[in-house]
């Protein structure tokens, strides 16, 4: 039933274009992602087959390091950025987006410096690596954060456009890091082509880094900014226990099995991680136009990316062996052990991945800071109770059931958030 003087014919239009509006943001996260996961899935791919095992380890430990760092910028800088700058006038995010990219160099080159520091004094395999991702955190670090500048604006377009030129900058520089053979020269071949993207990035927006106004940036979002810093910090920093702790507990080669079997479930962490750069705004989108849908909008999402890691892990447990030691070399009998677990550790990520971004849109920050303590929480008991029981194996089922836990505790909070919300809509969400 249309409204007395609405043309009936004219009323279903504009729905269709918001639709299509939608569709078209969530195909260029899909597209933006697509291209980053192919980078890293093809960086992975070459430095295993490259190094063997061992080496890959060190590399991977590197690897879930700069993981923490990129929460920590993501968490102070663009995680406020796209929660309050999404679907705002241009110079509004303009301004937010200079301040944002301040922060994100900033915390580049402060982490950086001390990677740096850490790198030279432990020596050995390990501490170079470390060093060279030092030198290439601030490149790393505003690379990504015009990613989510990009998709706060609603132009995905230009964050895939970033990160192709950073895949193909990428090719001569990994041609140049398996001549020299080493960890750490692969590690700067990868952030030195992600520089490049970065420098490519202020050349798209026209927008300069404002390094000078990061703590005024700081001190406006730290409502959300610090609990968002915990909660990603929290996240990955799991990540970086498991990872330290197996390695001390079973071997460095450990560590490289665990990176191995993740890298099969590339394609698909390709959509999971596509679909995380655009849910948050679009959740806020739809809390803005239709409150009483974002429950639905959280439960098809986290569920349809449940279902497709399911799927996609059945089929990997059908590849020849061949085929796998075609891609991961002799990376692929150690990680076709863990392609169980781990399929449904992710499928148990994608359902916290829908309620994570209903969360954030509401501005439901102590929730979900909440939230994602117990997980991480849950997360290292799991990776390292199921270490010490039975090695490799027994840690990545004891992340699948730490994952899976957290995901629940995750639904409870949103169903609690969104009945607050109800009864009072005036949420932490300010407008800019």
């Amino acid at each position: 039933m249309t409204a007395e003087g609405e043309n009936p014919r004219t009323a279903a239009p504009p729905i269709r274009s918001a639709r299509r509006a939608v569709v078209g943001r969530l195909s260029w996260g899909l597209a933006d992602q697509a291209a980053s996961s192919m980078t890293n899935f093809a960086v992975g791919i070459y430095v295993a087959r490259s190094l063997g095992v061992t080496a890959f380890g060190v590399f991977s430990l590197a690897w879930v390091t700069y993981g923490v760092v990129l929460n920590v910028s993501r968490g102070l800088a663009t995680d406020p950025l796209v929660v309050r700058f999404s679907g705002v006038s241009d110079t509004s995010w303009r301004g937010a987006v200079a301040r944002s990219t301040g922060t994100a160099l900033g915390a580049g080159g402060v982490i950086g410096a001390a990677s740096v520091a850490v790198g030279l004094g432990l020596g050995g395999r390990v501490g170079p690596a470390f060093a060279a991702l030092g030198v290439m955190l601030p490149g790393l670090l505003l690379q990504d954060a015009w990613r989510f500048s990009f998709f706060a604006a609603g132009t995905g377009r230009k964050a895939f456009v970033n990160d192709v030129v950073w895949g193909v900058a990428l090719v001569p520089a990994m041609v140049v890091a398996a001549r020299v053979g080493t960890v750490a020269a692969f590690v700067l071949a990868w952030g030195a082509s992600a520089t490049v993207a970065a420098g490519y990035g202020h050349v798209q927006s026209g927008v300069r880094p404002r390094l000078t106004e990061a703590r005024g940036w700081l001190r406006e979002q730290r409502d959300l900014g610090y609990r968002y810093l915990v909660e990603n910090v929290s996240l990955s920093g799991a990540s970086q226990l498991r990872a330290y702790g197996l390695g001390a507990m079973v071997g460095v080669g450990a560590v490289g099995a665990v990176r191995g079997a993740e890298l099969l479930l590339g394609p698909f962490l390709a959509v999971l991680m596509g679909l995380s750069l655009v849910t948050v705004p679009e959740a806020a989108r739809v809390l803005r136009r239709a409150p009483h849908r974002l429950g639905t909008f959280c439960l098809l999402l986290g569920g349809g990316q449940a279902a497709t890691a399911l799927l996609w892990g059945g089929a990997l447990l059908l590849m020849p062996d061949r085929l796998g030691e075609l891609v991961l070399g002799g990376v692929w009998h150690s990680a076709a052990q863990l392609i169980v677990p781990i399929t449904l550790g992710v499928a148990g990520a994608g359902l916290g991945t829908g309620v994570a971004a209903g969360l954030r849109a509401l501005g439901a920050a102590r929730r979900s800071l909440r939230c994602q303590l117990f997980a991480s929480t849950c997360y290292v008991g799991g990776g390292l109770g199921g270490a010490a029981l039975a090695g490799t194996v027994g840690s990545a089922w004891g992340v699948a059931a730490a994952t899976v836990c957290g995901s629940a505790v995750w639904w409870l909070h949103l169903r609690y958030a969104l009945r607050e919300h109800h009864h009072d809509p005036i949420r932490e969400v300010r407008t800019p």
